[in-house]
């Protein structure tokens, strides 16, 4: 193996000359992500071996080269590297972390067409590809995993004669309850497998068709593995009346599951030996294309720096005058989970209706606009029942007690308001350029009758109307 490595090194260095361009110029965000790295947190686990890896093969399994051209400067390759480095200095300004980690592969491949040319950048996409499953966005699909999960689980409950209340991702048992929570939705098989796909696809130089079964058979195993080992606990669960070690401590059960799915399948995978052209060259590297990577240096920290230079406006928002009434976050009929750091203020209306303001305010450039958020309900005593008004006002049922509460929430940045926490995200840009530096979440509440939730309806949506334009003396302007 050393051997090998040493010979193919030649074809090696180029790429790891880019590799070693992208973390220079793109360094703040790729601190970052080494940050999050060694932290092995449950969805990222294997970040920092799958980038190890990418390093690996690019040792050991170098992409084949080109056909030689004559070595002239890459203009567009040029214009697309500066243009990546100003989205990701804007994106990197307002700490829109996830964006930022995805403007790494794309900064990877503009090093790349701009210091060796478009065909080499091709060459080096299936190794950035796996460079990608590096980056801290998985928790991103948990949600959808976990859907999809109570969806195939509650299915197969259903044709085992089970006796089981499916509520959501909550499934009651006649002696206990089953949630089908953010760690149960598989994405750490689901990682784990298309990283082995791809590994399998570099190593036989597959083509496009090669890299489409490989990713389908990874995601496909990941999601069935993941199922059967839900449905198993549900089944273990149901016969042990809820005393089995597997239903609180299942975490060495699921990997044996994982395990004899796997191993067949890689068993039985093909593998292609490369044989390697004695008159292979490397790709071309000249001093020319670096004034591209100089003007990336110099747009990056510059544009950075003048943005942050700008005014912000720390007056905090409150209420219009109108009939409220201040009172305690523990007295709100639904909790509103938020961060300790967010000044959190609660109202009530003559008309029985509660007004939750939780905000917080940008003082120092380093700090996001729009911070992380848990999610604001908490979803092990209460589920989603319905929407209504084209799901601007949800209904919450408590697993409990079965008390339902008519919900309405915006995400307040600058004098922009949304109902989504990723649109939230990207509205920091805006509203960082023009100076804005508040953030609230709003939450109007209403408690329904014992049978419906019309009236409770009828009275939010009014409330909306009435108070929520008129939120504070500069309020927002424009709802997206």
């Amino acid at each position: 193996m050393l051997r090998k490595t040493l010979a193919q090194f030649p074809l090696a260095r180029p790429y790891l000359v880019v590799v070693l361009v992208s973390i220079a110029l793109f360094f703040p965000t790729w601190f970052r992500l080494a940050q999050e790295w060694i932290q092995f947190e449950q969805v990222l686990a294997h970040g920092l071996p799958t980038f190890l890896i990418f390093i690996g093969l690019l040792l050991i399994h170098p992409p084949k080269p080109a056909k030689q051209k004559a070595s002239n400067i890459s203009w567009l390759g040029g214009v697309t590297l500066l243009s990546s480095v100003i989205i990701w200095g804007l994106l990197e300004l307002v700490r829109i972390d996830t964006l930022s980690y995805l403007m790494l592969p794309v900064g990877l491949l503009a090093v790349c067409w701009t210091l060796l040319g478009l065909s080499a950048a091709v060459r080096l996409l299936p190794y950035v590809l796996l460079f990608g499953l590096s980056l801290p966005v998985w928790a991103d699909i948990v949600p959808f995993l976990v859907a999809l999960a109570t969806i195939v689980v509650g299915k197969a409950v259903s044709l085992m004669g089970i006796t089981a209340l499916i509520e959501g991702a909550n499934i009651t048992l006649p002696y206990g309850r089953l949630v089908i929570a953010d760690g149960c939705s598989g994405i750490r098989y689901f990682a784990v497998s298309i990283l082995v796909a791809t590994i399998t696809a570099i190593l036989n130089d597959y083509r496009w068709k090669g890299w489409l079964v490989a990713l389908t058979i990874g995601a496909g195993l990941a999601l069935i593995v993941n199922w059967v080992r839900i449905a198993a606990l549900v089944v273990i669960a149901y016969q042990s009346n809820m005393e089995s070690e597997l239903v609180s401590n299942h975490e060495t059960f699921g990997w044996v599951v994982y395990a004899g799915f796997l191993i067949p399948v890689m068993l039985l995978a093909p593998a292609h030996r490369r044989v390697a052209a004695v008159d292979w060259m490397p790709p071309k590297m000249t001093i020319k294309p670096y004034v591209f990577v100089v003007l990336a240096l110099l747009i990056g920290p510059i544009g950075i720096t003048l943005a942050h230079s700008a005014a912000s406006d720390a007056s905090p928002w409150r209420p219009a005058a109108g009939e409220l009434r201040p009172t305690e976050p523990a007295d709100l009929p639904l909790a509103v989970n938020v961060p300790s750091f967010m000044t959190h203020q609660v109202w009530t209306t003559s008309d029985g209706n509660w007004l939750s303001l939780a905000q917080s305010t940008r003082t120092a450039a380093n700090e996001k606009l729009v911070p992380y958020l848990p999610s604001p309900i908490d979803t092990s005593n209460w589920f989603l029942a319905s929407e209504h008004l084209q799901g601007r006002i949800r209904i919450y049922q408590n697993l409990t007690s079965r008390r339902k509460v008519a919900v309405y929430q915006r995400f307040l940045v600058g004098s922009y308001r949304t109902g989504s926490y990723r649109v939230a995200k990207l509205l920091q840009i805006p509203a960082t350029l023009t100076g804005q530096g508040r953030f609230a979440l709003l939450t109007l509440q209403t408690s329904c009758d014992a049978r419906e939730c019309d009236n409770a309806i009828q009275r939010l949506s009014q409330q909306i109307e009435d108070r929520l334009v008129t939120l504070g003396a500069q309020g927002t302007k424009r709802d997206i």
